[in-house]
């Protein structure tokens, strides 16, 4: 029997809920569109990979990350305000942008890119929150392991899983909202 560990590709569904199993749903993941990954590569949350080590096929698992387990807390030094003038786009701001919960990226003067969402803003600032969408909250993970395979070469040197058809997938940190 195949049990997860460092160098094997994971399929797994869940349902993520903030706080239990009855909080807000979060993030799901069925079985028509699983996640998949190569476990160990140190690209999802360890607590994370912690709570799915020495799973095998069609097992079952629940657990709870506290915030301090996943995302931490909200840091108020993430809590920004920029000028009003960063988010003009050919001289102008874009209609739509400045939405009370809106995402935005925003890039440095170094060229680094930082995901926000936007809290408010006057006539000259907006107020950015650049934490981890998930910073602060509880993370409840209900779900079952679909199967568990060897890492295939590619996989191993790449270190991430790839489709059959050889395209590169995102990972949890591209693709999902959480990890």
């Amino acid at each position: 029997m195949n049990v997860i560990e460092e160098q094997q590709v994971v399929t797994i569904t869940y349902e993520l809920r903030e706080d239990n199993g009855e909080g807000e749903l979060l993030e799901r993941m069925d079985a028509n569109y699983p996640f998949i990954f190569l476990f160990g590569t140190g690209k999802l949350l360890k607590s994370f990979e912690d709570q799915l080590f020495g799973l095998g096929e069609e097992d079952a698992f629940e657990f709870v990350l506290r915030p301090e387990q996943a995302y931490g807390p909200i840091q108020q030094r993430d809590i920004v305000s920029v000028p009003k003038h960063a988010f003009e786009i050919d001289g102008a701001i874009p209609p739509n942008m400045l939405v009370e919960g809106n995402y935005v990226a925003l890039t440095n003067d170094e060229g680094r890119t930082y995901n926000g969402k936007i809290l408010s803003w006057t006539e000259h600032e907006v107020t950015v929150d650049f934490n981890h969408a998930m910073a602060g909250k509880t993370l409840h993970f209900k779900g079952a392991v679909l199967n568990i395979r060897p890492a295939t070469i590619d996989e191993l040197i790449r270190q991430h899983y790839i489709e059959d058809d050889g395209v590169r997938r995102p990972d949890f940190g591209e693709s999902s909202s959480f990890l």
